[in-house]
């Protein structure tokens, strides 16, 4: 009769069940460190480098999967943010304007977006070029995020045009917040080289109760910025 051939790393395998087995009878009450221990010193060589393997393989899927992850997480914000600033772009604004309409609709706290328009940027890009056109643009941005709160959404909407959405801030409360964030743009001159470049900003607001969709609210704000740009230049 022909005997059975041993396989080393079953052998090894079994060794190491067994002492499992026994760790862990009744009666038994070792810590998992020993078991450990006791368990890897009746592995075979093969057993052991077989472990290390599907241990490295593990640990190389585990960084893979995390730089997966953070790819997907950068190549996210890059398809929100605006290409001139670190703001929202468009498409981004519009999402969040909308979750914010949402989120009035359903608890009756009223919420605003503010339209901004700057002025005079084809003098700017006329008289300095377009990369102190483009300057400009991010000043404004820049201007408009030091002055909000961390609940407030900052967006290009696009060329020289901006938004704010204002959580929870009634119409009176955001004419108010928009003449404040209007004044702190034209406060400080864009620093251009060795000249100092003035920015002013028109800007219109609407407070939206939660029956609007984002498309309306954004017009509503664009009409009244420029009613009051009308208003400005015939004073």
């Amino acid at each position: 009769m022909l005997k059975e051939r041993s396989n080393p790393t079953a052998s090894g395998a079994s060794k190491a069940r067994r002492a499992i087995e026994r760790a862990t009878s009744p009666g038994t009450a070792k810590p998992a460190l020993k078991l450990a221990e006791n368990a890897a010193k009746e592995l075979t060589p093969e057993v052991r480098e077989t472990l290390a393997r599907l241990q490295a393989e593990r640990e190389a899927m585990q960084r893979e999967l995390e730089e997966a992850r953070a790819r997907i997480v950068q190549l996210e914000r890059l398809a929100d943010e605006d290409s001139l600033a670190p703001i929202a772009n468009r498409r981004a604004f519009v999402r969040e304007l909308s979750r914010m309409i949402a989120f009035t609709r359903r608890y009756g706290s009223p919420s605003s977006v503010i339209y901004f328009d700057v002025n005079g940027m084809k003098q700017i890009n006329d008289t300095h070029g377009h990369p102190a056109g483009d300057a400009a643009l991010r000043h404004v941005a820049e201007v408009l995020c030091k002055n909000v709160r961390e609940s407030d959404i900052v967006g290009r909407l696009g060329g020289d045009e901006f938004g704010v959405i204002l959580a929870q801030t009634s119409q009176e409360q955001a004419n108010a917040k928009a003449s404040s964030l209007a004044q702190a743009i034209g406060a400080t001159a864009l620093r251009w080289g060795k000249i100092e470049i003035p920015i002013s900003a028109a800007y219109g607001v609407y407070s939206f109760s939660g029956a609007d969709d984002a498309s309306v609210a954004i017009e509503a704000a664009d009409k009244a910025m420029y009613k009051q740009k009308r208003v400005a230049h015939a004073g």
